[in-house]
């Protein structure tokens, strides 16, 4: 047995009777590939080819997954220089291809669970492959920014063809073993329990000629000739281009496939080995490896996640509201299979309410994802109630009616007198503070807001927001809810507009105050939409509608009226019913496929807008560059986004970054608000907005926690929250019933520190 020098990461080998090798791939929980697994599978597989009682290896996974690919919290040592990094094409041609698939004696990758990115690509080294029905096979490592580096982009096209292989690359989409069969990826589809030994079995019947012996980088059945497949690569740059115009590493990997057709594969590798070093160092791979930890950090909640509670089990909720959002939030807990209550004030309104859910359970069927067996055992899940008899026996609550104080306030009233005393009350508000809502109750400590964003079964993103006195075990059992509906959930503090849309207020109050200066609404867009986010502000708009808009922007207008800017332009083509996609105009016309496009029209009313606001035209505004526009729509929302890490409101910055990616479709290859900020840093942000502010007003006023920052020439970047003293509080005060002896540390603790 070999040990690497970290006992967690490692490859065991043991030798059986029969003269194979199995050589176990060590590393929970998903067996990932770090430098020290890679060593050590050298180590072993050298040891089995010297010894005279090996015949052939099996090369596997413990507990059941064979790897998850390479170890992703490398990447960061790596980048960063504190982990000397492998010479470029140790671990394809020296361990993989000259090692493993060179090897005289015959091996077989015995694949259950995943085998991802390297672990793929170290099962595609060997002479075969065993899977089972249901593991997941893929290179998923543009998700990451970077390519294949151990081989996979050599072998992936001489074993599945060139236009399957491809798809695979540049969609991160894996496949299952029994398409992986079929596609010729792997050589048998076999039960769990029969895998090792038919994997035994098949490395002997190599050895012995039976079966055939087959190093992949040198397949060329599979292939296209070189016109054809000039061709094919040809067509992918041209979809690349259009899907993703502003990412370079889905070409990389278009250019390192071709470099193996036309060159040979051991070119290919080397070009492999060369793009994955330069890319490993790119801004979007640092930005994304953000993104894949940021949003597995989401669930630690400092002063909640780590006083050992465990979350209830939910097992029956109710929703008020059957309308746009409440059948979403309905129908993402009916596909996860929590009972339903939909509750609404008449029957019209339910039965248009259900008929939603219905629609929406419909579509799934329509698009193959859900059976029709399935969706009717699913819709049966679903009950529709007119008062609130059914509600003595909900766990969870979420009410989603308009965003009016006084019927929310009537509405958690009457559940507190219907539904059981350990009832979680949720509320789906944008806007409006939760303390507001639960003043006439008595049960503040079970108040959350369940913030989806729409559609809710659709969108990713679930803004989880506490009070000071919500309980600390209805947050963890929210965040347990919001994790088997495949939400990430993120905890944010409460104030008008949580973390979300209080941040991006002023993305579209930004984009008012351009026009009405001279600026074009319809360059503003482009521009926007270039940088990466799915729409620009003023399509935004127009698809939200102007009746949210214009309450929305009341309330931050109204809570934040010293940096809020103040236009009449949506109110105004609002008067003339322009209220956007719904009615076919706002800032574009719409024909009957949805289709906007441009409507000159809407000068008059800038102009109106412009005398109503006292401004006049700013020569500069018209000449403005792409790079201006960009930062004069952003800066502000970075400003904002430092006001909620300061007062606390977000518990760490990356928390912000994942919620402008989910929430608002901030482009995730730029890593988010706060690390794309950081990457321009916080003295340029600074000096910018200050020069605005001067010539503009308040509005571009930088914050004291950016100029704080500016002046240290620190990052934004932050990974631990203001708590405020509430919060430490009510910590040490859940911690007084669970630990005694540690709220006693906390509390000593904190008297002798300081935020930083």
């Amino acid at each position: 047995m070999s040990k690497s020098s970290n006992p967690k990461g490692r490859t065991t080998i043991e030798v059986g009777a029969d003269g194979v090798a199995v050589i176990t791939i060590i590393n929970p929980p998903v067996n990932s590939l770090a430098l020290d697994v890679l060593y050590s599978l050298k180590e072993n597989y050298d040891q089995a080819l010297r010894r005279d009682d090996v015949k052939a290896i099996v090369v596997t996974g413990a507990n059941g997954r064979f790897s998850g690919g390479f170890d992703i919290s490398a990447f960061g040592k790596l980048q960063g220089g504190t982990v000397e990094s492998p010479k470029p094409g140790f671990i394809s041609m020296e361990i993989l291809t000259d090692t493993v698939e060179a090897a005289r004696k015959p091996s077989v990758a015995a694949i259950d669970g995943l085998a991802l990115g390297g672990g793929l690509e170290v099962a595609m080294a060997c002479h075969a492959r065993i899977s089972t029905p249901n593991a997941q096979l893929g290179l998923p490592e543009l998700q990451l920014g970077i390519l294949p580096g151990f081989g996979g982009t050599q072998r992936l096209p001489r074993l599945v063809g060139l236009a399957k292989s491809l798809e695979m690359m540049l969609t991160s989409k894996p496949v299952k073993g029994e398409e992986a069969v079929n596609l010729g990826l792997v050589d048998a589809v076999v039960p769990s329990n029969q895998l090792l030994d038919t994997a035994r079995k098949w490395a002997l019947d190599i050895l012995e000629c039976r079966k055939p012996w087959v190093a992949s980088l040198h397949k060329t059945d599979k292939i296209e000739p070189l016109g054809e497949a000039r061709e094919i690569l040809k067509f992918a740059r041209v979809q690349t281009r259009r899907q993703a115009p502003n990412l370079q590493h889905p070409l990389v990997v278009i250019d390192v496939v071709e470099e193996g057709i036309v060159s040979g594969p051991r070119a290919g590798l080397w070009k492999e080995a060369e793009a994955f070093q330069s890319l490993l160092h790119s801004n979007t791979c640092k930005a994304l490896v953000n993104v894949f930890f940021a949003q597995r950090a989401t669930t630690k909640v400092p002063g909640v996640t780590d006083l050992g509670l465990k979350p209830r089990r939910i097992k029956k909720v109710a929703i008020l509201g059957g309308g746009l959002m409440g059948s979403g939030i309905a129908t993402a807990l009916l596909l996860s299979n929590y009972p339903v209550i939909l509750k609404e004030v008449n029957d019209k309104f339910l039965q248009a309410g259900l008929g939603r859910v219905k629609a929406n359970l419909q579509s799934s069927v329509k698009k193959g994802k859900m059976s029709q067996e399935k969706f009717e055992k699913t819709l049966s899940l679903l009950k529709g109630a007119l008062d609130y008899e059914d509600f003595r026996d909900v766990d969870m609550v979420i009410e989603a009616v308009i965003e009016n104080v006084s019927l929310k306030q009537q509405i958690f009233a009457e559940l507190e007198k219907y539904c059981p005393p350990h009832c979680i009350l949720g509320s789906n508000t944008s806007t409006i503070d939760l303390n507001l809502i639960g003043e006439k109750t008595k049960s503040q400590d079970r108040i959350i807001g369940a913030h989806f964003f729409s559609p809710a079964h659709v969108m990713p993103l679930l803004e989880i927001v506490r009070t000071q006195k919500t309980s600390p075990q209805v947050i963890v059992d929210l965040l347990d809810v919001g994790k088997k509906i495949r939400k990430t959930p993120v905890v944010v503090g409460n104030c008008t507009g949580f973390a979300v849309n209080r941040m991006f207020f002023p993305y579209t109050q930004a984009a008012l105050l351009l026009v009405e200066r001279g600026a074009d609404v319809f360059r503003i867009d482009r521009v926007i939409t270039k940088f990466g986010m799915p729409m620009g502000p003023f399509r935004l708009c127009d698809l939200v509608g102007f009746g949210v808009a214009i309450a929305t922007g009341g309330q931050f207008v109204m809570n934040f009226p010293e940096r809020t800017y103040k236009s009449m332009l949506i109110p105004l083509m609002q008067e003339d019913k322009r209220a956007g996609e719904t009615t076919r105009k706002g800032f574009y016309v719409y024909d009957d496929r949805r289709k906007a496009s441009p409507d000159p029209e809407i000068k008059k009313y800038i102009e109106k807008a412009r005398e109503m606001s006292g401004v006049t035209i700013d020569p500069k505004m018209a000449k403005l560059s792409d790079k201006d526009i960009i930062e004069m729509i952003f800066f502000p929302v970075i400003n904002e986004a430092c006001r909620v890490l300061a007062e606390g409101i977000a518990v760490k910055s990356s928390d912000l970054d994942i919620s402008a990616i989910m929430g608002m479709g901030f482009p995730p290859y730029r890593g988010g608000i706060i690390f794309w900020a950081d990457t321009l840093g916080s003295k340029y942000i600074y000096s910018r907005l200050d020069e605005w502010s001067r010539m503009y007003g308040d509005f571009f006023k930088p914050c004291s926690y950016l100029a704080e920052r500016a002046s240290k020439g620190s990052p934004l970047w932050t990974r631990f929250p203001f708590l405020s003293a509430a919060h430490i509080r009510l910590q040490l005060r859940v911690l007084q019933q669970i630990q005694p002896s540690r709220a006693c540390k906390i509390s000593n603790a904190s008297e002798h520190s300081s935020t930083s």
